[in-house]
């Protein structure tokens, strides 16, 4: 039963590290959806014949402002799925954590009344 409880406890111990990373991850994508809404601003505030560069590898390319503003419409959608998707795996790693403490709850309740009867 003592092991049992270990190993439950080692699972909610690896529960809470996904749950963690999904945390860090989910905050660096929130970041970079504000940052690609900012852009998508400042391109929206362009004329029409105004001179808009990529930056590729050390280089700056001159690219169509249509494309850039599609481009960073795409990149925000794509990270947004992202976001979503996060959630998701968020929500479930929550339950699993949940489920997990009352598996452990029940054994620790086990092991006492094992150990009052003894």
């Amino acid at each position: 039963m003592q092991r049992d409880l270990e190993s439950q406890a080692n699972a909610l111990s690896k529960i809470q590290k996904d749950i963690s990373k999904n945390h860090e991850v989910r905050k660096q994508f929130t970041i970079q959806v504000g940052e690609n809404e900012l852009v998508l601003k400042e391109l929206e505030l362009l004329n029409d014949g105004a001179n808009v560069y990529k930056l590729i590898g050390p280089v700056l390319v001159k690219q169509d402002l249509a494309e850039a503003k599609a481009n960073v419409k795409k990149r925000i959608e794509y990270i947004s799925a992202e976001l979503k998707r996060m959630d998701r795996a968020l929500k479930d790693l929550e339950e699993k954590q949940n489920s997990k403490k009352e598996s452990i709850i029940r054994l620790q309740q086990k092991m006492q009344a094992v150990e009052a009867k003894g």
